[in-house]
């Protein structure tokens, strides 16, 4: 993937996040959510944000301090 692609990616990555958070948030405040769907979601969320810094690692230059 060249750099277009990448920040491409991670800008629906990042959108998809946001969703997640506004889902999860709306699931929660209900009163009895269901535990296996508000699992489910936090886990792609934590999927995503581990893409999401494989990506910008591959953004940022290797620098050896």
């Amino acid at each position: 993937m060249d750099e277009t692609q990448i920040r491409d990616r991670l800008d629906g990555l990042r959108l998809e996040h946001r969703d997640l958070d506004a889902a999860i948030a709306a699931l929660a405040a209900i009163g009895s959510p269901d535990q296996v769907q508000l699992a489910r979601l936090k886990k792609r969320k934590l999927r995503l944000r581990d893409e999401m810094s494989m990506l910008e690692d591959q953004l940022l230059p290797d620098i050896i301090a």
